[in-house]
């Protein structure tokens, strides 16, 4: 008898004491091993929002919001401090500048108790900070606010005004924005969030394109740092009549990674810079010491049935997991594209396009033990943006969705809640 020969039973029995205990061993494609939901109507106590905001469709969570802030949709996730919970960054709040004057830029701690094969509820609950303890409702306790208190940012905010647009039609800034000058939606459309080893955040926004850093507390620190040669329609000199837009309307950074040895950030832009190679998007790298660019640049190439990225994160120094969807959901005639791509800068030159592998189909997941319960063996995420991956380990990744509150129609023609997926990889990321 062979050697290995007497291995192989052995083996066998340790897969199967394995899937009995819901230690899901290799699967041989992406496994979906565990699901959360959050449901859409989910508020935490601030300034009264959605003043602005026009209603949805379906007739249901009408604004304004009395006393009251959206806790979703979720852009960017970073671990939080215990097992199993994540500090989320809200976007811009109701989809434009001209609509969320009145929506708090915030980074908010959960706790997932994922479903599995092993037992879960499927449920989402605030935490707690600095501890991550979970608690009944999201409060002071579990978020930090942006705020520029020290007036370093260098741009024009809501809190300068008196009333909201700086239009005395408008109603009066809220108090508490003007006091502590917090940011809003009309500020910056914050996307993207990363922490550097000295504890500050920086932040990809979408409106200059900008990258912005606070302190621990959220507090800007230095002005916002304007991406060379890139400008949105909504950038400050192209407002000012000093500039001419070369990119599309909130076309900044959507995507923003610090590498592994933290000492750059990627930023990648959502929408193509005029005279870019068609249908790619600019990565640019941004050494952290210096706080500058380096001017090194790669190009992103899309699908051919991708529209947009909805979020990039390291693996290591040079590869990296990105979004890529387009806007079909599962209420449009477009069918919904929304795949996970490994990318490797490694010796890709300046200038160059990088090399990209498909990592995850997100519309194909099998679910062998209906983890979301909607009665099928194979999960789909159809939203339109899905801007949340994180690796959990190397074989696990977590993927989350932006449910555009209050609009939606990603599953059904309602208002989305928000879905927290761990999706088990086939292959190590480990090189």
């Amino acid at each position: 008898m062979h050697p290995y020969s007497l291995l192989r039973p052995l083996a066998a029995v340790v897969t199967l004491l394995c899937a009995q205990a819901g230690l899901a061993a290799h699967p041989a494609q992406p496994l979906l091993t565990g699901w959360a939901g959050m449901p859409a109507a989910t508020f935490a106590d601030g300034p009264t929002s959605g003043q602005f905001a026009t209603p949805n469709t379906y007739g249901t969570h009408i604004p304004p919001y009395l006393h009251r802030q959206p806790v979703q949709g979720f852009s960017g996730v970073l671990r939080g401090p215990g097992h199993n919970t994540f500090r989320f960054l809200t976007d811009n709040g109701f989809g434009g500048k001209a609509n969320s004057a009145d929506a708090l830029l915030r980074l908010y701690t959960v706790k997932v108790d994922f479903r599995s094969r092993r037992g879960g509820s499927g449920r989402v609950m605030p935490a707690t900070w600095h501890s991550g303890r979970p608690t009944w409702r999201f409060d002071a306790s579990t978020r930090i606010t942006l705020n520029d208190a020290d007036h370093q940012l260098g741009l024009p905010i809501q809190a300068d005004h008196a009333h909201y647009y700086n239009d005395s039609a408008r109603p009066p800034v809220d108090p508490q924005i003007r006091r502590d000058r917090l940011l809003t939606g009309a500020d910056l459309d914050v996307e993207s969030v990363r922490r550097d080893r000295h504890g500050h955040y920086w932040f990809g926004d979408e409106f200059g394109p900008y990258l912005v850093k606070t302190d621990a507390q959220g507090k800007v620190l230095r002005p916002a740092i304007p991406l060379p040669g890139v400008r949105a329609p909504e950038h400050a000199e192209v407002v000012q009549g000093n500039a001419t837009a070369n990119i599309g309307a909130s076309g900044g950074f959507e995507g923003l990674a610090i590498n592994a040895s933290g000492t750059r950030l990627y930023t990648l832009l959502e929408k193509s810079v005029a005279g870019d190679p068609a249908s790619t998007l600019r990565i640019s790298e941004f050494d952290l010491s210096s706080e500058a660019y380096t001017g090194t640049v790669y190009h992103y190439p899309l699908d051919a049935a991708g529209v947009a990225i909805g979020d990039m994160t390291a693996i290591d120094d040079t590869r990296f997991i990105v979004i890529e969807r387009n806007n079909g959901t599962a209420t449009t005639p477009t069918p919904p594209f929304k795949k996970l791509y490994l990318v490797d800068l490694a010796g890709v030159p300046h200038g160059g396009v990088v090399r990209k592998t498909e990592l995850v189909d997100l519309m194909n997941v099998p679910d062998p033990d209906d983890l979301d319960r909607d009665g099928r063996r194979v999960y789909t995420m159809p939203y339109v943006t899905i801007e949340d991956v994180l690796v959990l380990n190397d074989h696990t990744l977590l993927v989350v969705n932006d449910n555009n509150f209050p609009y939606g129609g990603g599953r059904e023609a309602a208002a989305d809640n928000t879905e927290f997926v761990r999706i088990s990889l086939p292959r190590s990321l480990r090189r």
